[in-house]
């Protein structure tokens, strides 16, 4: 059996004594079957830690941590600027995005957005469970929605923006447009950018356009496309 790993949003360290949630507990005793004296790991953004369960009392675990395993990760930033999209490809693409690495998830509201309200509780619990799965430690950001015009101006000068552009002739990341500034990768909606938008997106100061695919992508492939494009190119 692999590692199984909880996120735990309280502060963790050597021999702290604590309880999980009620769900927490139901995945570890009946879905994964870990009994008293056995142990789990427990992870937040400062690090990862061995816990071993003391007793279940009432369908509750008790644990304690007894060993530390890993500090906070250094890891590059990478975003996602993305329109909401219908829910069962909008959990798939956040789902596979927080395994890929993204650390910021930026909804945006578009001239074309068509779904234009987003269930934050619901997406927390997405990026926990795909970082739980995939060996995360940090777990990413989710920012509220925003339209196009704030999303620019509040990030002026601050981003890598890489425009996933089908009108683009680069096929190609150029390295060296790169800053150490956070890479931001920007997705339409399903019914593209419009003109306007694109011209907007274009003149941002530091924006890489490029052509990911000469065929027209749904918005989940293309995240997922231009997130494993993104890291590939920053890791050479």
């Amino acid at each position: 059996m692999g590692n199984i790993r909880i996120f735990s949003s309280e502060k963790l360290s050597l021999n702290l004594s604590s309880k999980l949630n009620r769900s927490q507990s139901h995945y570890i005793n009946k879905v994964m079957r870990i009994k008293a004296n056995e142990n789990f790991s427990l992870f937040n953004n400062s690090g990862e830690w061995e816990a071993r369960i003391n007793g279940i009392s009432k369908g509750i675990v008790e644990f304690t941590v007894i060993k530390h395993l890993r500090s906070q990760e250094n890891t590059k930033e990478i975003w996602l600027a993305f329109s909401p999209i219908k829910s069962s490809y909008f959990n798939f693409m956040i789902q596979k995005s927080t395994e890929l690495g993204i650390t910021k998830f930026l909804p945006i509201i578009f001239d074309r957005t068509i779904v234009r309200k987003i269930n934050n509780q619901r997406l927390e619990k997405i990026v926990i469970e795909a970082a739980e799965q995939s060996n995360r430690i940090n777990i990413p950001k989710i920012e509220k929605p925003q339209n196009l015009k704030k999303f620019l101006n509040k990030n002026k000068g601050k981003i890598n923006l890489i425009f996933t552009d089908l009108n683009s002739k680069n096929k190609k990341l150029d390295l060296n447009k790169l800053t150490n500034k956070p890479v931001c990768i920007i997705i339409g909606p399903e019914g593209d950018f419009s003109e306007v938008e694109r011209e907007e997106i274009l003149s941002y100061e530091g924006v890489n356009s490029i052509k990911i695919n000469e065929n027209i992508l749904r918005s989940e492939t293309a995240a997922i496309s231009a997130i494993s494009i993104v890291n590939y190119f920053t890791n050479l």
